[in-house]
């Protein structure tokens, strides 16, 4: 079921309000029923980078008790998403202890842990635990497992693979899912130094993933994750070769796109949710948001990453 609060419109006054201060939406178009076709239709995506994610408490890079856990979970059902990609996570069973099973099927990366976790930097004593991708996906989508981008890793054991699924929303429609989390230090440069040359090359088999899904354009997909690149700086040159590898050169769009992050200081995102021409069509107008811990009531940052998502329809 989609939650009420999620779907009562704004416009209806200060007990609304108080309800929807978390999502945000515009009062310019009515808000789907729930249980209405339109609703059924209407998938909730999100992103979340969540930093260190163990499975066991007081391990890793983030040590976490099972209070920190807990305001986790409060939050993933704040964010209220149908599909999360998650990354900078141990392990399927670490993603658990956040995404209630009873509610979320996770599909986590079949990459092999390299076992060569270091320390964590500026945390002497603490060792770091492998850093996965995957997807919480709530039990009710059907929901099918591609197999894994494995090449994004380019051969490198300590390099995240692409997670790759398709969702059916409600009404039977297909979205096709990449979730991916991308090489880190690479934010802006467009030089070839050795980790942006990485970064380049895990953007060339990008380039190819997006090749292979022009050619049915029929399914709407979506790319999203942890990029480490801030894709809508201008002139952008990992960002020009990939929106102009798809079908006669249609572009790309990204979400959040020019906007500035709440959630950091940092200039621009570096968490992105890329749509397909088709995927695009079917984006809810004004649907964008990011979760700053602030807004979700929580006392303190529970990652140095907030959740961002949109609302999409894959019948577009």
């Amino acid at each position: 079921m989609i939650s009420l609060s999620r779907r009562i419109s704004p416009c209806l006054g200060a007990a609304a309000l108080s309800l929807l201060v978390l999502v945000l939406p515009s009062c310019s178009t009515p808000p789907a029923r729930p249980g209405s076709p339109a609703a059924a239709a209407v998938l909730r995506v999100a992103t979340w980078n969540m930093e260190h994610l163990a499975e066991s408490d007081g391990v890793g890079c983030r040590p976490r008790s099972e209070a920190d856990y807990a305001r986790m979970r409060d939050y993933v059902s704040r964010v209220n998403a149908d599909v999360f990609a998650i990354e900078e996570v141990e392990s399927a069973a670490a993603a658990a202890r956040v995404f209630a099973p009873d509610r979320y099927r996770i599909v986590f990366e079949q990459r092999p842990a390299s076992g060569r976790g270091g320390d964590c930097r500026g945390e002497p004593g603490l060792k770091i635990r492998n850093q996965g991708v995957g997807f919480a996906v709530r039990k009710d989508l059907d929901v099918q497992r591609n197999p894994d981008l494995a090449a994004l890793a380019l051969g490198d054991p300590d390099l995240r693979w692409g997670v790759d699924i398709t969702v059916r929303d409600r009404a039977g429609n297909p979205l096709r899912l990449l979730a991916v989390h991308l090489k880190s230090g690479c934010f802006d440069s467009n030089d070839p130094t050795p980790v942006c040359s990485t970064v380049f090359r895990q953007a060339d088999v990008l380039q190819h993933w997006v090749s292979a899904r022009e050619a049915d354009p029929s399914v709407p997909y979506v790319i999203l994750g942890d990029w480490n690149r801030r894709l809508a700086k201008r002139d952008d040159k990992l960002w020009w070769e990939l929106r102009h590898s798809t079908r006669a050169g249609v572009p790309l769009k990204d979400i959040p796109g020019a906007r500035r992050p709440a959630c950091s200081d940092f200039d621009a995102y570096i968490d992105h949710i890329v749509l397909s021409a088709k995927g695009a069509r079917g984006y809810r107008d004004g649907s964008f948001v990011e979760y700053t811990y602030e807004k979700t009531g929580q006392p303190a940052h529970l990652s140095d990453h907030c959740a961002i998502s949109v609302d999409l329809s894959p019948a577009g």
